[in-house]
């Protein structure tokens, strides 16, 4: 049924005639009526034809619910020409989502879903381009540290065609398959088909992960956090600290 209601949503929106575009499927006008009212599902030939008709990716096509979600202003095409779900405010700005900690788990088996992109939070930073597409996404542990524990890191979104243009050394949002989503610095591998990933941490150790296993990355763009760092917070304690290292050296 979903695809039949993407179909007469479509059309609608075209403001065709089922007649009309039955001649551009090249089937009956009956054909076109059991489609839209799910009694059989279009072939192949079909969805191709209807892709090109109405300027759509085949994944929009076959995972969005128009009837949910305005197609509109819920998919942005990747070079790749795959899905990339988004959302827009009254004025047709692309908003930024927000993934919580909580949303983490989620966000990676719903990262391409149109419905599921729509429920997380939302806003709008003016000073950003806006031409390109970000989320925000909240960190847990001090892995990235002096990035404190619970800030949101923003990311600029990065084809995954592009993943040879990766600078080494440059920090990364990356959603994965196996690990979920991770903040690291990375270094590409190329002869491994792999990237090495570092904490800036030097207490974590770095790893290698699969280029296979990445679904999504984003470049670091900025961070927010409502906490100093620890040297602004308590400058005192950090000259405490010293003194005693300093008493510390000199009795031994």
């Amino acid at each position: 049924m979903r695809l039949g209601r993407n179909i007469r949503y479509l059309r609608e929106k075209k403001q065709m005639t089922i007649e009309a575009l039955a001649e551009v499927l090249k089937i009956s006008v009956q054909g076109v009526y059991s489609y839209e009212r799910g009694r059989t599902e279009p072939s192949a030939g079909s969805i191709i034809t209807i892709c090109k008709l109405f300027d759509l990716s085949t994944d929009a096509f076959l995972l969005g619910d128009f009837a949910k979600t305005d197609p509109a202003a819920m998919m942005k095409m990747g070079k790749g020409k795959i899905l990339f779900p988004i959302t827009v405010d009254k004025e047709g700005n692309e908003n930024i989502q927000v993934v919580s900690v909580k949303a983490k788990a989620g966000y990676t088996a719903g990262y391409n879903d149109p419905e599921y992109i729509s429920s997380l939070p939302s806003f709008q930073l003016p000073f950003l381009s806006a031409d390109k597409t970000y989320r925000a996404f909240q960190l847990q542990g001090d892995s990235m540290y002096p990035i404190p524990d619970k800030s949101y890191v923003l990311g600029e979104y990065i084809e995954l065609e592009q993943l040879s243009d990766l600078k080494d050394g440059h920090a990364y949002i990356v959603i994965t398959k196996n690990d979920g989503l991770v903040f690291k610095v990375v270094y590409k591998q190329k002869r491994k088909k792999k990237l090495l990933l570092r904490s800036l941490n030097k207490a974590y150790e770095p790893y290698e992960m699969d280029v296979t296993d990445v679904v999504q990355v984003w470049k670091f763009v900025n961070y927010i956090s409502d906490k100093l760092p620890d040297h602004a917070v308590d400058p005192e304690g950090v000259i405490r600290k010293l003194d005693e290292l300093r008493k510390l050296v000199v009795t031994q």
